[in-house]
């Protein structure tokens, strides 16, 4: 017989807003790359930049279960966690599984790296503001040539990754039973009695003050880009 389960609120609203804001921002700066709507690419850039840092910074400083400390567990955990995968169970976290936990930071650093190289990228011999990242003119054309070489490249590991990211969501849905969707977009899952203690959730006013910062430390590099 199957353990009763009541709802726990598992993410707060930063952490969905970051998961879904950020999804939004790799379909639209892909898009608008490949039909060279630049300004629209370079403005969904930045904010998926600002996303990022924000998720940084509350990883560090925000909810229980959105810290690193609290989901980053050992390779080994990965593993057991992998190698359990086609067995049907509840699910009983209230963070991130060992193995998601490392898809979120390789998602994490690839979006990052991302974005900063979009910073130093160019388009366009003598290309205008508008084609080229904000620091573009601060670094060597040779710098700026590779920047633009690792943008493009890394765009292709980003998209896998993400690939990967939904084929697992759908696997544990299909094998295991678990609904890793609706708690992301309502923030409540169902778990079992015995392991459902909430975790401490930050004051929401907090992520208003963290994602200040980032905005605020990314509208500061496009600025001084404009200078240059």
């Amino acid at each position: 017989m199957s353990e009763k389960t009541v709802p726990v609120k598992v993410w707060d609203g930063w952490v969905r807003l970051f998961h879904w804001g950020t999804a939004g921002c790799v379909l639209v700066s892909y898009f608008s790359a490949k039909s060279g709507a630049w300004n629209l690419h370079y403005g969904s850039g930045y904010l998926l930049l600002t996303l990022v840092g924000f998720r940084i910074l509350w990883g560090l400083l925000g909810s229980e279960n959105a810290r690193f400390w609290a989901f980053l567990r050992g390779p080994v955990a990965a593993l057991r966690q992998l190698a359990s995968f086609r067995r049907p169970g509840p699910d009983t976290e209230t963070t991130h599984n060992p193995a998601g936990a490392w898809m979120v930071v390789l998602l994490l650093a690839l979006l990052a790296a991302q974005g900063v190289s979009g910073l130093m990228a160019n388009h366009d011999v003598g290309f205008t503001y508008s084609q080229h990242g904000p620091l573009a003119n601060w670094v060597s054309e040779a710098t700026s040539e590779r920047m633009t070489n690792l943008h493009a490249t890394l765009v292709n590991l980003l998209l896998l990754a993400v690939l990967v990211h939904v084929l697992a969501v759908v696997s544990y849905r299909l094998f295991k039973g678990q609904d890793l969707v609706v708690p992301m977009v309502t923030g409540v899952k169902e778990i079992p009695a015995s392991h459902a203690k909430p975790p401490r959730l930050a004051h929401p006013a907090l992520g208003v003050v963290l994602l200040a910062v980032a905005a605020f430390g990314v509208w500061f590099v496009r600025r001084l880009g404009m200078g240059a």
